[in-house]
This record gives C-alpha cells, sequence and structure tokens, in this order.
C-alpha cells in the first residue's frame, strides 16, 4: 500500500515525529530532464475555478453591463462593492475545480500547473491568497482536503502533466499574539532589534487563549509551538538591510502579521523540512515554489532546499523543481542563486526584467533593454544553457513587486497585445510561466469605469480576478466556511472578471487563447526554440542599415541548435503592420537557401485578412546584401502578431503537431 493510501486513512498527522514515517525508495512520477521543455501556468486557487463553471453562462465580452446585476437589496451595480468583494474575500474556487480545467490547460499549451498556497488558513480570517498558514499538514477546507490534493496530481499526472506546490518556510500565519502592552499593540508592535516576550496564543476567532484545545487553536502541527522558533521581532520594514546579512531587518521582521520563524533555533529548519516533505510523499507533486526566499538567509535556504532534493531524489525525483521568489530586484534574485548553485533551480523574474519584457512587448521600450538582460557579461547567471534553466520569466503575477498593479491587457490597444508578451516568454531563453487569465486577456474593468475603482493601479486585487465568475463571494471570518448558499454574502457580488458577477471567462475561441495555444504547440515541436542559442537580430528598414530595432518595431531573434535556425518575429506595435528585412546566420543558411513559416499567430486565431503571404508552410528565400549579408523579408505582420521560421521546419518526432 503507498504512502499516500495509508494516510489517506487517518487525519492528518498531529506532530512530525511522533506517528509519522515518511517513505524512501517509492516509485514516484521521475521528473523531467529539463525544465526548459515545460510550459508552468500559475494560478490561485481561490480564483480561478469552482468547478462549476457550467451552471453560469460564458462571459459575453460585447455586453459586460449584462453581467452586472443589481444588489440583494435592489440597488444597481456598485463598482465599490466590487471591489470590496476582490480585496479580502474568498470566492470560492476549490482544488476540484482545477481538476475539472486540466483538459483547458493541456489544450493551451500547459505543461506544469503552479497552485498558489492550499494549506490550511486560519478560519476568522480571510486570507484567500494562501500565505498564511496555521497548519502545515492540512488543506484549507474551503479548497477541499487532502484528498482532492492528491486526486488533482493524479489526474495531472494522467494527463502527463506536472503540479508545483507553493510553500513559505519563512513565516506562520498570524497564529499568536504578542503581549497587549508592547508598543504599536499585540497584532503588529513596532519592530525591535531585540526580542518581544511572547504573549498568547489565537483562538479559532483570534482571541488570546492560554490553551490549545483543537485543530483550530493555535499552529500545526505541535513541533511549531515553541515560543523560541520565533524571532518575536514585530513588524519592521521588509526592504531594510544588506540581502547578505543574516540579521538584517527584512530577515528578522514579521510579514506585517505574519509570524517570522527564528529558523536558527535548533531542529527549526530541519522540521519545517519534513512537513514539506510530508506533502511530496503525500502527493508526488514535481516541484515547489518557494516564497518570501528573500527574507531567509542564504545558509538557511541553502541547508533547506538541500534537504528537499535529497529526499525527493530518494523518491526518483532526481531534478525536483525548486523556484524562488526572490523579491528585490534582479541582484538579489542572482545573489541567491549564485549562493545556493545546484540545491535552486531557477528564480522568478519578478524584479526589472519583468518591466523590460511589459515594456518591450507593448513597443514602449527598444528590444535590447529586455534582451541585454540574457547577455553573459551583463548577468551573473552564466552561459546560455545555465540561464536557461535558471530563470523563469513572468509577464504577470498576483503580486507586481515592481510596476503598477495591473495586469498586461489593462492598457492594451487589443486584446491578443499580451501574445506578443508571451511570445517573448516562450521563444526567449527560459522556463515561460503564464499567470492565469493570461489567455483571456483579463484586464479589469473597461477604463470609463475605473475612476470608481479604489486604488486601482495599486492594490493587489486588481491582479486576482476571479476566472470562474462567482455570483457572489464568501462571508467574512468563520462564517464563510460554512456551505452554500449559507456561507455566501448576497450583499457582495463576486469578484468576476472584467468587472462581472456570474459569468465565467474559460472561452477556448478566444483569440488570444488560440495564439497562445499555436505558439506552445510549435515550441513544443521545436527543441531548437527551448535549447538554442539565442541572438538578438538587426533589421534593416526601407532599404536602410541594418540595426537593432527602436520601440515599436518589428522585433526580430534566432534561436539556433547545432545546424538549425528558428527565426522568431513580434510585432512590437500594437495598432500598426510592421515590415522589415532580418538578419539571420549567412553559414546556416547559405545561397539559395529558404526558410519556412512553421507559425503565424494571425493564421491560428482565423483572423479577418489572414497571415497575408506569411502562411504557415510557405516559404521565404534568403536574400543577400551587397555585403554579402543573409537576410528574409518579412512584410505587412500585424499589430502584435507573432511569426516564426526554421530553416528545418519538420516538427520533432512524436510531437503533438497534428
Amino acid at each position: 500500500m503507498s504512502f499516500a493510501e495509508q494516510a489517506l486513512k487517518h487525519d492528518r498527522p498531529a506532530s512530525l515525529h511522533r506517528g509519522l514515517s515518511l517513505p524512501r525508495k517509492q516509485q514516484y512520477m521521475p521528473s523531467p530532464v529539463s525544465w526548459r521543455d515545460e510550459i508552468i501556468y500559475f494560478l490561485l486557487p481561490d480564483r480561478f475555478s469552482d468547478g462549476r463553471e457550467d451552471e453560469r453562462p460564458l462571459l459575453d465580452r460585447t455586453n459586460l453591463d449584462a453581467a452586472r446585476p443589481p444588489l440583494s437589496d435592489g440597488q444597481r451595480w456598485r463598482w465599490d462593492r466590487w471591489a470590496e468583494s476582490g480585496a479580502q474575500r474568498w470566492q470560492g474556487g476549490t482544488l476540484a475545480g482545477v481538476a475539472s480545467k486540466l483538459e483547458y490547460l493541456k489544450r493551451l499549451g500547459v505543461t506544469a500547473v503552479w497552485l498558489g498556497p492550499v494549506f490550511k488558513q486560519r478560519g476568522h480570517l480571510d486570507s484567500y491568497h494562501g500565505y498564511g498558514i496555521q497548519d502545515f499538514l492540512d488543506v484549507d477546507p474551503r479548497f477541499g482536503d487532502r484528498r482532492d490534493l492528491v486526486d488533482l496530481v493524479d489526474a495531472a499526472h494522467q494527463l502527463d502533466m506536472r503540479v508545483i506546490l507553493d510553500i513559505i518556510f519563512n513565516h506562520s500565519g498570524s497564529n499568536w499574539l504578542y503581549p497587549p502592552d508592547s508598543p504599536g499593540g499585540a497584532l503588529t508592535p513596532s519592530y525591535t532589534r531585540g526580542r518581544y516576550p511572547f504573549g498568547s496564543w489565537c483562538d479559532l476567532e483570534g482571541h488570546a487563549t492560554d490553551t490549545i484545545e483543537g485543530g483550530e487553536d493555535g499552529v500545526w502541527p505541535e513541533e511549531l509551538r515553541q515560543e523560541d522558533r520565533y524571532t518575536g521581532a514585530g513588524a519592521g520594514d521588509l526592504g531594510s538591510g544588506d540581502i547578505g546579512d543574516p540579521e538584517a531587518e527584512h530577515k528578522r521582521t514579521d510579514f506585517i502579521t505574519l509570524r517570522d520563524f527564528r529558523l536558527q533555533a535548533p531542529g527549526l529548519l530541519s522540521d519545517l523540512a519534513r512537513c514539506y516533505k510530508y506533502w511530496i510523499a503525500l502527493t508526488g507533486c514535481d516541484g515547489f515554489r518557494i516564497d518570501t526566499l528573500k527574507h531567509v538567509s542564504f545558509e538557511e535556504a541553502r541547508n533547506f532546499c538541500g534537504t528537499i532534493k535529497e529526499f525527493a531524489s530518494n523518491l526518483d525525483m532526481h531534478n525536483f523543481l525548486l523556484l524562488a521568489e526572490v523579491a528585490g530586484g534582479d541582484f538579489a534574485q542572482d545573489g541567491y542563486l549564485d549562493a545556493l548553485t545546484r540545491n535552486l533551480n531557477a528564480a522568478l523574474d519578478i524584479g526589472e526584467t519583468r518591466l523590460a519584457l511589459v515594456g518591450v512587448a507593448k513597443g514602449l521600450l527598444e528590444p535590447s533593454s529586455y534582451f541585454n538582460s540574457f547577455e553573459p557579461e551583463r548577468v551573473v547567471m552564466g552561459s546560455h544553457r545555465a540561464l536557461g534553466d535558471r530563470h523563469v520569466s513572468i509577464l504577470d503575477d498576483h503580486d507586481h513587486v515592481f510596476g503598477e498593479k495591473i495586469r498586461f491587457s489593462s492598457e492594451a490597444p487589443s486584446e491578443h497585445q499580451v501574445v506578443a508578451g508571451v511570445a517573448l516568454q516562450l521563444f526567449t531563453l527560459g522556463i515561460p510561466c503564464i499567470y492565469y487569465g493570461t489567455e483571456q486577456a483579463l484586464a479589469g474593468p473597461e477604463p470609463s469605469e475605473r475612476q470608481f475603482l479604489p486604488d486601482w493601479k495599486h492594490s493587489d486585487r486588481y491582479l486576482r480576478e476571479a476566472m470562474f465568475g462567482p455570483d457572489h463571494p464568501r462571508k467574512a471570518g468563520r462564517q464563510g466556511l460554512e456551505p452554500a448558499p449559507h456561507g455566501l454574502d448576497a450583499d457582495l457580488p463576486g469578484f468576476g472578471p472584467f468587472g462581472t458577477a456570474g459569468h465565467h471567462c474559460f472561452d477556448v475561441t478566444h483569440g488570444a487563447y488560440a495564439r497562445i495555444a499555436a505558439m506552445a504547440t510549435t515550441r513544443s515541436n521545436h527543441p531548437v526554440l527551448r535549447h538554442g542559442r539565442q541572438y538578438l537580430r538587426p533589421i534593416s528598414l526601407f532599404d536602410g542599415p541594418f540595426s537593432l530595432p527602436g520601440p515599436g518595431e518589428l522585433i526580430a531573434w534566432s534561436r539556433i541548435l547545432d545546424d538549425e535556425e528558428a527565426i522568431c518575429v513580434v510585432n512590437a506595435n500594437g495598432n500598426e503592420a510592421r515590415g522589415g528585412d532580418v538578419l539571420v546566420d549567412a553559414a546556416l543558411n547559405p545561397p539559395g537557401s529558404s526558410l519556412s513559416v512553421i507559425l503565424h499567430t494571425a493564421e491560428a486565431a482565423d483572423t479577418t485578412g489572414g497571415p497575408g503571404d506569411h502562411r504557415l508552410g510557405s516559404t521565404v528565400p534568403v536574400k543577400r546584401s551587397a555585403h554579402g549579408s543573409a537576410y528574409v523579408e518579412l512584410r505587412d505582420v500585424a499589430p502584435s502578431e507573432v511569426v516564426v521560421l526554421s530553416n528545418h521546419p519538420q516538427a520533432e518526432e512524436g510531437s503533438v503537431a497534428s
């Protein structure tokens, strides 16, 4: 009998050591050889799907007002109520809902699903995001239970998809209080270089209690109740101090109300690692995204990641993904990758590189501002092979720690301009990660309505619309734990897509979805697009000299793998067609040769006018300039469309191409 079958016969463990024996050398799904071959899709379980979309209509984006019903008291739609719903309330997404959408994701081309944290939160709080854990060995009941998570991973594996769990070992939830006379109060006292006395544990309602009588009190497992296992320094500046200083303020402070672990405490790091080894053994998940790694010292991060890697290897997962969130910009990210070496696979590009990606894709920045981040002499991460494995490309995410807190599509001239950004993710070096709703061009309400929204561009809520379109959110606090309809708040509309409620947004015919699916298939079929070297190509405009393009022009780059060259071309102009002559490798493309079109996104989306002269399978001759330079002519690439050409156009044997 497997470990999971045995474990699910019993309640979750109360202790990490009493009665819990983790498996060794059991057979699990092997890791991928290279995570560069994967396409990750990041979702927040509460905001993705409840599995009941067949009970709601598909949103008609041409008539959004029809999906803005009056409130329960008869008042017409109110934007402040919609915004209030999205700020803190659980919307009702579940693990079973995610499982119901695996086919939707596979059709999109997704090969790995990164789940936002699913672990049990405090019942009296509305921490739908999952980053304030109360029980490290259980699933939050609003998402489902442990069986649902095991079933989700099994279902994904049956479809040859992988699952990445989001974990936290820097801090716990708001599970205890400081003494009431602490400067600043018992919940968020002012930061101190020393240590405050411990106050009291929280009961199920968040009130002070001296005893832990049940699963809703304090923190679980039992080993996390030792008071000296917490820093006790209060709430300070999350950005203060040197990144390499283990005693810096940003490494000692609580994460506002979330309690910082004192990882130097004897045995604590091992116990936290054991929590997450339990989840590997139980679910057979394929990797972890590690939250707030910047707030952990290099040594602590190295030791935690090392023991997780060793445990996973003993279960036949020799390339178990450890993916770090390191806030603070590209320099901080590179520092942790450099310090942890083989113990950390990759880091998320959530700093300056993400802003450059957005700016280039929208035609606001010259392409070199993004492509320079790949140059070995400009980055710490090394050669193209190491770089491709060690960074995960982010266009949108749930935080936007750098830049405005709005999705890419919120200020785009078309619903498919986001495809230009995703093309840069899919076809440049690295591991692409698509944020949920990107394929539906989620953007928030139309511009005319944004004036009524509090903190537009400054609140995380506008990055977190509920794709499944709930009618209503859950009630606040513990009342929201009750099943529907009693647990729903009929006074608020659901935080549905585009400022709506009661209509879902899983449209497989949408132009952005169709284009991204076609790009993902092309990437899967051609190893050169995943593993090749990369060169930004000069372009000649109107028979002028070849030079690197400026903002809003064609962007062209080569991926080269042995004797194969693929040319990726994106029109970074969101309003007008663009063309140009693109340099190619003269040695790989001798006189008389041609390149074949292996992708044109306009054709994939069946747009009016189609792909013009560059249809799938058509060829473009390689020409020579007066100086002997090899180039191809591309003309009339429509706004935000993508063309990929190859000198070896045949798909990889055994690929998914039809």
